[in-house]
């Protein structure tokens, strides 16, 4: 599951970008790069959408901090 991980969160850091991208410069990389609404573009959106929605889990999961002492 390690590299579904990965993938999700450079889908999220894309989309996270883009978004900043918009917001501050009215600049939608991904538009531009692909055309306005083409097919590239929503499955590009598409992806993103999914890997966000994938992170979620991330806040259910408990990660190894490397220390093995357990906590009472």
């Amino acid at each position: 599951m390690r590299t579904l991980d990965i993938i999700a969160l450079t889908l999220v850091v894309i989309g996270a970008l883009n978004w900043g991208l918009i917001g501050f410069f009215r600049f939608d990389l991904v538009a531009s790069l692909f055309g306005t609404m083409s097919t590239a573009t929503r499955v590009i959106y598409a992806l993103v959408g999914l890997g966000g929605l994938y992170a979620l889990s991330f806040f259910g999961n408990e990660r190894s901090t490397g220390d093995t002492k357990e906590v009472k």
